[in-house]
């Protein structure tokens, strides 16, 4: 027969993973308005049209929103298509 003793300590509970380190910073998903004013002028000068216009609006936001600047976004889409 068991003891009582052999419980595990419940009296403190271990601390959870999110407490004992802290989260790195993840953006929030939404771009800024200064972003959408950035993003809307680029799209201007690219003179695509359809959806080469409509997957490189989508590839830009994903990247402006992980906090990159619209030319750094422009060229990783550029180096990535490589």
């Amino acid at each position: 027969m068991s003891s009582y003793n052999d419980a595990p300590d419940t009296s403190s509970p271990p601390p959870s993973p999110k407490e004992s380190a802290p989260a790195p910073k993840k953006s929030s998903g939404k771009m800024s308005d200064a972003q959408k004013a950035q993003l809307k002028k680029h799209m201007e000068k690219t003179g695509l049209t359809g959806s080469e216009a409509k997957s490189h609006r989508m590839k830009m936001m994903s990247r402006m929103r992980k906090g990159m600047t619209v030319t750094k976004a422009h060229n990783d889409i550029k180096k990535s298509s490589k």
